[in-house]
C-alpha cells in the first residue's frame, strides 16, 4: 500500500529546493539523506533526497534530480510516497484516510448525517469531510469529544456534532415540523 509522506510544494531559490508538505509522522526517517521516494504521478520520480533544513517550522528539500528553480516549479503538488506495511507503526486510535473514506456518520441515536469523504490533516487538529445527503460537504473536528466512536468492521463513525454543525439537516427537521 502506498503511504503519502509528503506533497511538493512552493519552489525555494534559485537551485532547485522546495518546500514541503510534511504528511508522516517520522520525517527524519522518511526523508534521510539518500532516501529514494516514488512519486504520484509516477512519471515524476522517483526522487532521491540530496539534502533536508527546517527553517521556521517548515521543511525544505533537495533532490538530486531537480536542480533548478524551473523544474522545482513544475514538480508543485507531486506526491511523494512510499510503500508500507499497514501493521508497521499501528497505534491505537489512529487511521489513514484510506480507512475512513466511505464509511457511514451517524449522529448517537443512529440516525445518518452522510458519508466520510476524506480525512484532512491540519496543524490543530484533523477534519474528517462528510458529505451529507443534500450532498453539502461538513468539515468534522476529528475528536474524540465530537468523533467518539470509530468503528472500520461495522462501517461507520460516530459523530456527536455540536448545535450548527450538521446546520442543513436541523433545517429540514424544522421544515418537516419538528422541534429541535
Amino acid at each position: 500500500m502506498q503511504l503519502v509522506v509528503a506533497i511538493i510544494g512552493a519552489a525555494h531559490g534559485l537551485k532547485g529546493e522546495v518546500k514541503l508538505d510534511i504528511r508522516t509522522d517520522s520525517p527524519a526517517q522518511r526523508l534521510a539523506q539518500g532516501s529514494i521516494l516514488e512519486t504520484s504521478p509516477a512519471a515524476a520520480g522517483p526522487l532521491t533526497v540530496r539534502s533536508v533544513r527546517e527553517y521556521k517550522g517548515s521543511v525544505f528539500v533537495r533532490f538530486v534530480e531537480i536542480n533548478d528553480r524551473t523544474t522545482a516549479e513544475s514538480m508543485r503538488g507531486v506526491q511523494l510516497v512510499i510503500e508500507s506495511d499497514e501493521a508497521e507503526g499501528e497505534e491505537e486510535g489512529a487511521w489513514y484516510p484510506h480507512e475512513l473514506r466511505g464509511l457511514e456518520a451517524l449522529d448517537p441515536d443512529g440516525y445518518e448525517l452522510g458519508i466520510v469523504e476524506d480525512l484532512l490533516v491540519m496543524p490543530a487538529q484533523d477534519l474528517l469531510v462528510v458529505r451529507t445527503a443534500a450532498g453539502d460537504l461538513v468539515q468534522v473536528p476529528f475528536v474524540q469529544e465530537i468523533v467518539p466512536e470509530v468503528d472500520i468492521d461495522d462501517h461507520c463513525v460516530v459523530i456527536d456534532p455540536p448545535h450548527g454543525l450538521f446546520e442543513q439537516d436541523e433545517q429540514e427537521q424544522v421544515e418537516d415540523g419538528e422541534q429541535l
